[in-house]
């Protein structure tokens, strides 16, 4: 597909742009759906030695037919994984979150439409080889993928395009883990660079119908089942020790957070520097990866790592598994297989492993405070899905984000405000320690830095007087401009000339264009030949986002700011605002 140039695309209107984003959540959640088919298959296929579909993912594998020849399955997969990425689609290495946040911020939201195909074989091989990888990057890249081909398809606006590409995210989250509101903010907190009606509108409408699609495939179940008696009552105001120990698992999870992120920044330094090809680099990572597994299962009857490791998660929040040595293993083994994985090649997501990670450290920790410090209302379960929260929280920095799905995924609201308070503490500590998270450290390593703050537009709240220009002259339009030209620097500095009829306000000149005057033309051209009538009137407690608003209807160039309620004459103008004042006021609110 030809690229499309921001001069070739047109704004369409809301309605237009609304159904195009059901489009694309109908696309991903069907996309969605075939994915995790494709992934039964080849789990099947290396793991069981079966052609079936038939996969729950929430289930603990055992060793399966093949003994210790298990440990080649990840290496074989990995194999075909390169071969793809290699020869179709390099944007489909790694985890894919990053490549989808470079194509809004560099790439004027232009994704190639190959990724979608290519990410999906990938990722299937390396989820269904036993890459400890998850399954919400892949599927977020196939919505984004197909939100920027129909952008691009129908020639929509530039930041129509990117609402296309955010909406394709957030579809994707939804439809994977059957959390609607969770790929909503997902959406707005890590993709949207502007949150306002006419994007979070689409975004509603594409994590709705994925989710909705989503759930005819899968049903209405949560992600993760718990039983009643290991789900926590409630929180009642006598319990203050739980928010304390909600504190102190913050801190952990900050810390694997922070672990997480500088761990997988180092596995890719260590493998690019591998004198070695990409296959065979790719095929190290994995045997490590493979000795794991089958030393896991082993000793303890079971795979845990392999995969998006929902076996292990689900058998937590069951009770299955309880021992404070084994998830603490799990947790070092799990962010090891997953960096190393991602580190040497594979194709995966992070959210899952980030889930894993939570998920055994909140149960470790739990684990210890039922031998230290019992909780009878408080158990292993609910530990462990404050983890799951925390440590998301802190390697995406999407806060919000991970205290809905958390919910959506357990449907437990109970743990409410220790969980808030975990994910608080984990995402403060884990930016005091790296100002990236795992999304964005990728982009800053190449020196393509992505905005952070979502607070970008607060400027638009700023008074006219606020940022205004002050310096102008108010001179008659019958002015020869030569004589202009000397008048204007008698006073103090200038830089915009205000043209007057008899007291009416008919243009502005900016000094620039004063000092440039035309040669030998004498006094034939006057202030009113050189003025510019691409101007609105603005008062001064006018806030910027109305006068921004005035400025696009047509366009205009300049606002002119005026004093009083009448009719606005030449001498009640008091400032000029242009791109400068307002790329200042930008500077200026953004820098403190």
């Amino acid at each position: 597909m030809p690229a499309t140039s921001s001069s070739d695309t047109r704004q369409v209107g809301l309605l237009a742009v609304s159904f195009l984003a059901f489009l694309v959540g109908s696309v991903t959640g069907a996309g969605a759906i075939l994915f995790r088919a494709l992934i039964a298959f080849i789990h099947n296929l290396f793991f069981n030695a079966q052609l079936s579909l038939d996969y729950d993912a929430n289930v603990l594998e055992t060793l399966g037919p093949w003994g210790p020849f298990i440990i080649l399955a990840p290496i074989i997969g990995g194999m075909g994984v390169i071969f793809l990425v290699r020869n179709f689609a390099p944007e489909a290495k790694g985890h894919g979150v990053p490549e989808v946040m470079y194509a809004i911020y560099y790439r004027e939201g232009r994704i190639r439409p190959v990724v979608a195909l290519v990410k999906s074989l990938a990722s299937a091989l390396s989820i269904g080889s036993g890459a400890a990888v998850g399954r919400e990057g892949p599927i977020i890249q196939i919505g984004a993928s197909f939100g920027s081909t129909l952008g691009q398809l129908t020639r929509v606006a530039v930041w129509q395009r990117n609402t296309l590409i955010a909406a394709g995210a957030g579809a994707g989250i939804a439809a994977t883990f059957n959390t609607p509101l969770g790929g909503v903010l997902f959406a707005v907190e890590l993709m949207l660079p502007e949150v306002s009606p006419r994007t979070f509108l689409p975004v509603v409408i594409a994590t709705g119908t994925a989710a909705y699609i989503g759930r005819l495939a899968f049903g209405l179940q949560p992600a993760f089942l718990l039983p009643s008696e290991l789900i926590s009552p409630g929180l009642e105001p006598q319990h203050a020790e739980v928010l304390i120990l909600a504190v102190l698992l913050g801190v952990l999870c900050g810390l694997a957070s922070w672990a997480f992120i500088r761990v997988l920044a180092a596995m890719e330094d260590i493998f690019e520097k591998v004198p070695l090809n990409d296959y065979l680099r790719h095929a190290i990572g994995m045997a490590i990866v493979g000795m794991m597994m089958y030393l896991l299962a082993r000793g303890f009857g079971h795979y845990f790592i392999e995969g998006v490791g929902y076996g292990t998660i689900q058998a937590i929040l069951l009770g299955n598994i309880t021992s404070l040595a084994l998830m603490t293993l799990l947790c070092v083994l799990k962010l090891l297989a997953t960096t190393i994985s991602l580190g040497s090649g594979s194709s995966g997501g992070i959210f899952s492993p980030a889930l894993f990670i939570g998920a055994t450290i909140g149960g470790a920790f739990g684990a210890a405070v039922d031998q230290f410090w019992p909780l009878p209302d408080f158990g292993i379960a609910a530990f462990a899905m404050i983890g799951m929260a925390g440590v998301v929280s802190g390697a995406t920095g999407a806060a919000m984000t991970a205290i809905v799905m958390i919910f959506e995924m357990t449907a437990d609201y109970s743990i409410m405000i220790p969980m808030i308070i975990a994910v608080g503490v984990s995402t403060g500590l884990r930016r005091f320690l790296s100002e990236e998270n795992i999304y964005t450290i990728k982009l800053a390593r190449r020196g393509q830095n992505i905005p952070k703050e979502r607070h970008s537009h607060m400027y638009r709240i700023l008074h006219a007087r606020q940022v205004m220009d002050t310096r102008i002259a108010i001179l008659p339009d019958h002015l020869p401009l030569e004589k202009a030209v000397r008048v204007v620097p008698e006073g103090e500095d200038r830089t915009y000339v205000i043209v007057s009829h008899e007291g009416h306000i008919t243009g502005v000149v900016p000094l620039g264009m004063l000092a440039r005057p035309p040669q030998g033309l004498g006094d034939l051209v006057i202030l009113a030949d050189v003025a510019i009538h691409d101007f609105v009137l603005a008062r001064e407690d006018d806030i910027i986002n109305d006068v921004l608003k005035r400025l696009g209807r047509r366009p205009r160039a300049f606002a002119l700011i005026v004093r009083g309620t009448g009719i606005p004459r030449a001498g009640d103008v008091v400032g000029v605002i242009g791109a400068e004042q307002i790329g200042k006021s930008i500077l200026a609110y953004m820098h403190g």
